[in-house]
């Protein structure tokens, strides 16, 4: 699998490098992937409760609302 491609731009000469992301690069990039969907999973199961929570109340989303306001 090839690593994906950093792009640097020189505004000042208008210059542009492509090139491939250091290993180390690479592993941060990888770490940084897995966290944000560690993030999405937990605020799906955090979605799921909230609509749960509300279902067991016979409430709507709406109605939750208005109560919190």
């Amino acid at each position: 699998m090839s690593k994906p491609v950093i792009r640097i731009h020189n505004s000042q000469t208008n210059e542009i490098i492509d090139r491939e992301m250091t290993t180390e690069e690479f592993k941060i990039y990888k770490a940084d992937q897995e966290a944000e969907l560690v993030k999405q999973a937990e605020a799906e199961a955090k979605t799921i409760q909230r609509q749960d929570i509300l279902d067991r109340l016979g409430l709507t989303s709406e109605e939750a609302s208005l109560l919190l306001s």
